[in-house]
């Protein structure tokens, strides 16, 4: 009998270890398998102020004519003064590099897609989505390209919505003022997931070399950004959801360049030379960084908030801007 115990005791004893090794081995994770992050953003929204140069917005240290920019939108999120166009510094080429990740030259006519497919797209395919959570809003209608590309196996297929131009037609150009109100009322019908909102009024005024004109254009979208947070954070549905992205497309020529800040489209550092205000419940607040990030690694970071598999984009996820 004191054998059988003492048996009995050592089969117990040897086979605990065992089975532990073997619940070990059958529930361990996959270590080859991504852990998802979790954000608490569920909806981006991307303001694209159209063509001021850096020395009247964020260049100028008096900050005089972006105040609620540099005074009350900055300091909630990240400010980025060192982004860059590094490629094609036009108004279709500069969305372009935004909504695909890709630097190419588009004709800057609204005649040629985007060569690769753009976020909106690869977004409203993998969640299952129709038209109405992705927009593309924009006062220049030529920008309703956007919206689509040429590429063949994607062409016509899970396109966004677009309201461009003159009536959201994708024609003409329309003033910023209606771009605005016909954005309130498309955010506050449908929600979308994901926004682009074009505002011209700071590049044509350039364009058509009134300086001061110029000037109060950059007051009035500097007022427009301020208005879209403060409709986001008034809004039930939006407000600590979504994150807001403020950029431009491209700057304009320096002062001695050309005709100086009437034309852009060159590789000059004021061509080049762009800003990004992140603001979102995932971001760090009142942080500036000095990181050269880029047009392209917008998209990266928007599949990465939304959660999405976006492999077109070359651009990469702006880590520093995340708490």
């Amino acid at each position: 009998m004191t054998f059988l115990k003492n048996y009995k005791f050592l089969v117990s004893f040897l086979f605990i270890p065992v089975v532990g090794l073997l619940i070990s081995f059958n529930t361990r994770p996959d270590d080859d398998k991504p852990v998802q992050k979790t954000y608490k953003t569920e909806y981006v929204i991307v303001l694209i102020i159209d063509g001021p140069r850096m020395s009247e917005t964020f260049g100028d240290s008096t900050y005089k004519y972006i105040p609620n920019l540099s005074g009350v939108l900055a300091p909630q999120g990240v400010l980025v003064k060192t982004f860059r166009n590094n490629g094609t510094t036009t108004t279709n080429s500069g969305h372009t590099a935004i909504c695909t990740g890709v630097y190419q030259s588009v004709k800057n006519d609204g005649s040629e897609l985007p060569k690769h497919p753009t976020m909106f797209q690869y977004f409203l395919k993998e969640k299952g989505l129709d038209s109405t959570q992705a927009w593309v809003i924009a006062s220049k209608g030529k920008l309703n390209i956007l919206a689509n590309t040429k590429n063949k196996t994607w062409k016509n297929k899970y396109t966004p919505s677009q309201f461009c131009g003159v009536d959201g037609k994708g024609e003409g150009y329309t003033n910023d003022r209606y771009t605005w109100r016909d954005a309130q009322t498309i955010l506050s019908k449908y929600h979308p997931k994901l926004t682009l909102i074009n505002l011209l009024e700071v590049d044509v005024r350039g364009h058509q070399n009134e300086w001061p004109e110029y000037l109060q254009a950059i007051r009035n979208t500097d007022k427009i950004a301020l208005d879209l947070w403060n409709f986001i954070q008034s809004d039930s549905i939006y407000k600590d959801k979504t994150t807001l992205l403020i950029t431009n497309d491209h700057g304009r020529h320096l002062d001695g360049v050309k005709d100086g800040f009437v034309s852009h489209g060159g590789g000059c550092e004021g061509c080049r030379s762009i800003y990004l205000v992140a603001l979102g419940p995932d971001f760090k607040s009142n942080t500036e960084l000095l990181n050269c990030y880029e047009q392209i690694d917008i998209s990266s970071t928007i599949a990465e908030l939304l959660h999405f598999n976006y492999p077109v984009s070359k651009g990469e996820i702006m880590t520093d801007l995340f708490k």
